[in-house]
């Protein structure tokens, strides 16, 4: 291996804000690499357990492990290098493929190769800022049917991540399919649940690379709320059918978006496997992504009052008409930065298709190459006080000095979250929404600890209080 060039330092010489900043719970760093028990124990239980100081530190960490050459990179430039540059050369690894496929196989999240630019392509118009935008009047109108919910329930203690989980597939349903399906409202919420704790803790299996015939125990527990997601979506796309053949108009939502799209270059339209597959991962991937953020950001102004306020004073200032997000910087900058903090997801990696040079290192064809968001967006290089709530480093010049590279909450480059804006919009207007209505407080005396399964989830929930305003 060779040695690597000097990488610059890439942190911004900013001011540290004068007023205190809250540190939230996170995993000690290791000072060693884990062995290979330790490993396969931190896999199962919470990854985020795995990463030791000198990924936190370094820009470029090079280690052999159980999964072979793996290469975890932090420096903004060899990210871009590996994402946009050359990405032709990376693919998704397949211990990733092995865990997310069994549950949204042939959808844009697992598609690979010529299958996955014809549905990138064929989708890309359905999240254009105008569609995006025509969504908002959704996003309200569920933040306010969960608002008037709460009335009901001033001073009770709830799961603040549930509610979040039901207000986003609320907003799904409005926007995907919106009559929404024909069964419990609350189930489809639990059966995501149920499969992402299923799938979530990594199985040696899939480490070691067993052929997929091999029973895994996630799978048979995930099982049935996959065959409750297959059920409830291929309804939804015969009911919608059905009512096309009809004549009559049908919602302009994204199920109808879907049905009717075809590739700009070939003329296909997607199959009904595929369209299942992509609502399918709306539901489970970009409902959870969105659910998980917004339960953070509440999380965090729990513990920031003065932060909290500076929201509601935003919030305030708008009333309750239609703002996008440029009217709400501050609830936008909130939203951001707790995805720093606790980025949806929290591991990427790809696998080299061909010998290659990385920031000086040399790259074996088959090397894992990982980008690691949850270290990134805590690395000592690249942020000042990085395990700090801090809101103010996403607007201004404190926002223009962040490298692209070096905040991936939605990705980047040809795979970059097709549904960034979607989830990014609902989320501010959510937090926004109840800010000028309500306040969120930790049950006093509870441990709040990040756990990684899949994505990035409090663990055990959130319990809090909510109290009217006002």
């Amino acid at each position: 291996m060779d040695p690597p060039p000097s990488i610059p330092v890439l942190l911004s010489m900013t001011e540290i804000p004068a007023h205190s900043l809250f540190r939230p719970p996170a995993p000690e760093p290791r000072r060693r690499p884990p062995d290979l028990f330790e490993f396969l124990s931190a896999a199962r239980n919470n990854p985020l357990t795995s990463w030791t100081q000198a990924h936190f530190d370094e820009p470029i960490v090079m280690a052999k492990s159980v999964l072979g050459r793996v290469m975890v990179v932090n420096d903004p430039a060899a990210i871009r290098h590996v994402l946009v540059d050359n990405a032709s050369n990376y693919r998704k690894d397949d211990l990733q493929r092995r865990v997310l496929a069994p549950g949204m196989a042939d959808g844009l999240l697992t598609a690979d190769g010529d299958e996955w630019r014809l549905q990138r392509r064929t989708l890309a118009p359905l999240f254009t800022p105008r569609t995006v935008q025509g969504f908002a009047p959704a996003m309200a109108e569920a933040t306010g049917r969960m608002l008037r919910r709460w009335r009901r329930r001033e001073g009770r203690i709830f799961d603040a991540s549930l509610e979040m989980t039901r207000v986003t597939l609320d907003v799904l349903e409005r926007t995907i399919f919106t009559k929404g399906p024909a069964r419990d409202p609350d189930a489809l919420g639990r059966a995501i649940t149920r499969f992402f704790e299923a799938v979530g803790p990594i199985d040696p299996l899939d480490v070691f690379g067993a052929p997929d015939w091999v029973p895994r125990v996630g799978r048979i527990r995930a099982r049935p709320a996959l065959e409750y997601f297959a059920e409830v979506v291929m309804e939804l796309i015969e009911t919608r059918k059905a009512l096309i053949a009809s004549g009559e108009a049908p919602p302009r939502d994204l199920l109808t978006l879907l049905l009717e799209a075809n590739d700009p270059e070939t003329g296909r339209g997607l199959s009904d496997i595929a369209v299942q597959a992509n609502v399918i991962t709306f539901i489970g991937a970009g409902h959870e992504t969105t659910a998980n953020a917004l339960s953070w950001s509440f999380y965090l102004l729990s513990q920031a009052p003065d932060l909290r306020e500076r929201l509601e004073r935003e919030a305030d200032a708008h009333g309750d008409g239609e703002t996008g997000l440029a009217d709400l910087p501050f609830a936008r900058a909130v939203v951001e930065e707790a995805m720093r903090l606790y980025p949806p997801v929290p591991f990427m990696s790809r696998q080299a298709l061909a010998d290659d040079r990385i920031a000086g290192y040399r790259v074996p064809r088959g090397t894992i190459v990982a980008v690691v968001p949850w270290v990134l967006h805590r690395h000592r290089r690249l942020w000042t006080e990085p395990d700090a709530f801090d809101p103010d480093r996403f607007l201004g010049e404190r926002r223009e000095a962040v490298d692209r590279y070096a905040y991936l909450p939605f990705g980047a480059g040809p795979r970059v979250c097709i549904g960034a804006a979607f989830s990014l919009q609902e989320a501010v207007i959510v937090l926004s929404g109840v800010a000028r209505a309500a306040r969120l407080d930790l049950v006093e005396g509870h441990q709040v600890t990040p756990l990684h399964r899949v994505t990035l989830r409090p663990e055990g929930g959130l319990p809090m209080r909510v109290r009217l305003r006002g």
